[in-house]
């Protein structure tokens, strides 16, 4: 975890101030090495008892992220109970409550901001059509048996590549096709693609880190002690790897 001296914390908390007063809510968007990122919101339960999480969602670029919690804040204040709201172009989204085991590593700034030990939040949920694999069920216990993708939230770093090591793959990837071409170009950098990477439209590309990808399909450890420069390829999950 990165060390904040009290004079840039002073700063942030200034931040999330104004924007509170000038906004309705604060959000942090969090991108970390090994998790995938996730953004909520500060500044919400004091009007409606809650605050909001929107964790990966790799479907959407960042910026869509602040679209989604600001539209759905917005709809909060006027109708609190509603669990079901629609987005623009975005979806339609589930709020459902999620457990203190993950709010309590997502949401370190609503517990700083508020010096509280207790705050309700709710995971908003893509529907099927944006869901991805990074989108964990935080209306159960973090457990890293069952949510592998995010494990390194609260384990140390065991793998025997970098910490932070990334890949660029597809959204068919990210939706749970089986990754069939796996290459790597250096110490901490891979692509693994759905399917053919240079077919790949640009618009599908993102680059993640290479926990989500393994952490989905435990069959892509190999690809993890591939030689830079080297690259496998397979017909479907399952099958053996070959040589490129």
């Amino acid at each position: 975890m990165v060390e904040i001296n009290e004079d840039d914390r002073q700063r942030m908390i200034e931040i999330i101030r104004r924007n509170i007063v000038e906004r309705g809510q604060h959000i942090t968007l969090v991108t970390q090495f090994n998790n995938p990122r996730f953004a909520y919101t500060i500044g919400l339960s004091p009007t409606i008892g809650i605050e909001l999480m929107l964790l990966g969602a790799i479907m959407y670029e960042a910026d869509d992220l602040y679209k989604i919690l600001n539209f759905i804040s917005e709809r909060l204040r006027k109708f609190p109970q509603e669990r079901e709201i629609s987005v623009d172009s975005f979806g339609v989204f589930q709020l459902v409550e999620s457990q203190n085991s993950w709010t309590r590593e997502i949401m370190l700034g609503v517990f700083d901001y508020f010096k509280t030990d207790a705050v309700v939040a709710l995971q908003v949920i893509p529907d099927s059509e944006h869901m991805t694999i990074d989108v964990p069920d935080t209306s159960l216990p973090w457990n890293p048996s069952e949510q592998p993708i995010w494990r390194w939230l609260k384990e140390p770093w065991t793998w025997l590549v970098p910490e932070g090591s990334s890949a660029v793959t597809n959204l068919a990837a990210l939706r749970g096709d089986a990754v069939t071409e796996a290459s790597r170009w250096e110490l901490d950098e891979w692509e693994l693609f759905a399917g053919s990477g240079p077919d790949t439209p640009q618009n599908e590309l993102r680059v993640v880190p290479i926990a989500t990808l393994v952490g989905a399909d435990s069959s892509l450890v190999d690809v993890l002690s591939l030689d830079v420069g080297k690259s496998l390829w397979r017909l479907s999950n399952g099958d053996a790897w070959h040589d490129w």
